[in-house]
């Protein structure tokens, strides 16, 4: 787990990245700048228990992939959840909080995620833990609208024009990024390797 003090505002960023690309980089900088995030914990996920791991690629390759494609120092790539046998996002996150008193976390996602969000483990647990700041992807820009997670916690959205505030909230609180966007996706590169 990367080192973090007290103060710090810091995103968590989970993902298999299988591969890792340029958007989710982009994910990774809008967080940075619209949040004022001080690091990004870049989590390369063993696997998302929502999907195949058929074609997953193995957990070094992964890992040393996302270091190839990020540049920005605030950004640490870790894999620390299979190190410590954690599957779920609520448990990382209980993981997190227990050992990190002080620091403004952020559960960073795409908003490709949000419209499924509601099939996560304990996904309102989750809510309950860091705020949310979900970052724009094509093709899902009015999620924050339609989406389970959205309207269920619709009473505790920011709006992003105050999106540097969130990292001091207190959860359930949830802002939704607009900004540049990328095409890219991991299933598309995967596609296109075959």
């Amino acid at each position: 787990m990367p080192l973090a003090h007290k103060g710090m505002r810091v995103g968590l960023f989970g993902g298999s990245f299988n591969p890792p690309h340029e958007g989710h980089v982009l994910v990774a900088e809008t967080a940075i700048r619209r949040l004022q995030l001080d690091q990004v914990w870049w989590m390369v996920t063993p696997g998302n228990p929502l999907k195949s791991h058929k074609e997953l690629a193995a957990l070094e390759t992964r890992v040393n992939l996302s270091r190839q494609i990020c540049e920005d120092p605030k950004i640490k790539i870790t894999a620390f959840e299979a190190a410590h046998d954690l599957q779920f996002t609520a448990e990382t996150l209980q993981f997190v909080k227990s050992r990190n008193s002080g620091v403004n976390f952020v559960w960073l996602m795409g908003a490709d995620n949000l419209a499924n969000f509601h099939h996560w483990q304990n996904w309102q647990f989750i809510a309950g833990q860091f705020p949310i700041a979900v970052i724009d992807r094509p093709g899902s820009t009015l999620s924050y609208l339609s989406s389970r997670m959205a309207k269920t916690f619709a009473h505790a959205r920011l709006d992003e024009t105050d999106a540097k505030r969130l990292p001091f909230l207190k959860a359930p609180a949830w802002t939704f990024l607009h900004g540049p966007r990328s095409t890219l996706s991991s299933t598309a590169i995967r596609n296109a390797a075959k």
